[in-house]
């Protein structure tokens, strides 16, 4: 029997050799130029870009060569791609979509297949439907061009997407400021896409920048994965201690999300980041304009909305459903849980290259280390605290579901439950402002249980209750 694909939050994503097999690849390639022909879209460009894995370059080959073979034209990167310099090149390029050969923040045995539609986005939870409709049953109905063929005819070109992205950087940041500021920054890019891209940026000027972590090796040693957050961050965040960094800015595997440690090696969790960069643009940069945040991420934007009388949207878990929300209210922000920001005036999709770049520029432009801009955000808005526990599960997913519904809580971690939001997942909201979610994950067989509360001593209390509840217990 053929394996049924089916698509996540992003894509597909698999084991490799187990599932993700170059078979798979290319009936998912073909299931996109059958997507993308459908819409009348024959003989337009497609972006296609890979992460540092083992034999990316050569499933974005495959990928490749069924998308020309199917009267569509494809760039493809010359080299491993951060996911959003390939968003950014479907811009660029004007592209009507890309394809990028990536398992982003995911275990090294992983590999994966993202799709991005024609704003260099997330493709919107019925787009990701229509797509998986149209992979083939098998390989045998796949078509196929080899890669040297589709490059002697014109069909497939290699190009260097680098160049077109610095200049939209520039266009975003002062670099220069950053570059003369005498800070010391120490970079994490986890063994991946974002090697090489902030000490290029920021060489030549009194701010000095050092990188560990920045090789190719697919197995990603002294880590669990390339996700921007504990314990996969201790090393660096030691690091930064013996090196007396004033930051930590860490880049996943696919350099679309940011994770950050403070000047005395401890980590700022990805919910108090974003409401750094919400208090940065709407208090440094004086910008005004619509936030957009999932439904896992931080209240603290809410409550600085309310300051600024700015709205703030809240959508389900994931960039098919953030991205499309920015792009419908023009947002100037737009973000989730997983530490992946969104700007306007860029593309609708996470880039933890910029993200990166504003953190340090709000540094710069407020003349305070990490932790001093925590006390400033928790002056406005309170301090908050967060954490999330992920756990495999096993058996039937409809009955736990069930299970949640008819627990009927009226209170968490001894704290009242005020309302149950079933928008995706299960959150309880809290009467002190704080939540609790139970969702299951999009991509892995693990429930992940969230909470975010103004009281520290909760946290523990409230996360062991969503276990409880999740039959985790």
């Amino acid at each position: 029997m053929p394996e049924i694909i089916h698509f996540g939050t992003d894509g597909w994503r698999g084991r490799i050799a187990e599932d993700y097999t170059f078979a798979n690849i290319r009936r998912c390639a073909q299931g996109f130029a059958n997507y993308l022909l459908n819409k009348g879209l024959k003989n337009e460009w497609v972006v296609v870009g890979y992460d540092q894995r083992f034999h990316s370059e050569n499933f974005a080959s495959s990928v490749s060569e069924v998308l020309a073979a199917n009267d569509l034209r494809v760039y493809v990167t010359d080299k491993a791609t951060p996911t959003p310099v390939i968003s950014y090149s479907v811009i660029n390029k004007k592209a009507v979509g890309a394809v990028n050969i990536t398992a982003s923040h995911n275990p090294a045995t992983d590999n994966g297949f993202k799709v991005r539609d024609e704003h260099g986005g997330a493709i919107d939870p019925e787009g990701l439907g229509e797509i998986e409709s149209f992979i083939p049953a098998s390989e045998d109905q796949t078509r196929r061009l080899s890669l040297e063929s589709g490059i002697n005819q014109g069909r497939i070109i290699l190009f260097d997407p680098n160049p077109a992205y610095i200049e939209q950087l520039r266009r975003l940041v002062d670099l220069q400021t950053i570059k003369n500021a005498g800070l010391n920054v120490l970079i994490e890019p986890m063994w991946g896409n974002g090697i090489g891209w902030f000490p290029y940026l920021l060489s030549g000027g009194s701010t000095r920048v050092e990188e560990i972590h920045n090789v190719r090796n697919p197995i990603f040693p002294e880590m669990k994965r390339p996700e921007p957050i504990p314990p996969n961050v201790d090393v660096g965040l030691l690091e930064t201690i013996k090196r007396k960094a004033d930051v930590l800015i860490i880049t996943d595997g696919d350099a679309d999300r940011l994770g950050v440690g403070d000047e005395a090696g401890q980590f700022i969790d990805q919910l108090r980041v974003y409401g750094l960069l919400g208090y940065y643009f709407l208090e440094v940069r004086k910008e005004r304009g619509p936030i957009v945040k999932t439904l896992s991420t931080t209240n603290m934007l809410t409550k600085l909305g309310k300051l600024y009388n700015v709205p703030v949207y809240e959508t389900g878990v994931g960039f098919k459903y953030v991205a499309p929300k920015m792009l419908e209210t023009n947002a100037m922000l737009g973000g989730e849980e997983s530490g992946g920001y969104a700007f306007r005036g860029h593309v609708p999709e996470r880039d933890g290259i910029l993200a990166g770049l504003y953190f340090l520029d709000m540094m710069v432009r407020l003349g305070q280390k990490p932790s001093e801009l925590l006390e400033t955000l928790f002056k406005k808005v309170g301090a908050h605290y967060y954490d999330r526990i992920d756990t495999p599960f096993t058996g039937d997913r409809i009955s736990r579901e069930l299970s949640i519904i008819n627990s009927k809580l009226t209170h968490i971690g001894g704290v009242k439950v005020t309302n149950l939001d079933t928008t995706d997942g299960f959150k309880f909201n809290l009467e002190d402002g704080g939540w609790m979610l139970i969702r299951f994950s999009g991509t892995e067989p693990i429930i992940r249980v969230y909470c975010e509360t103004t009281h520290p001593e909760k946290v523990k209390a409230i996360l062991e209750d969503g276990l409880l509840v999740a039959g985790l217990k």
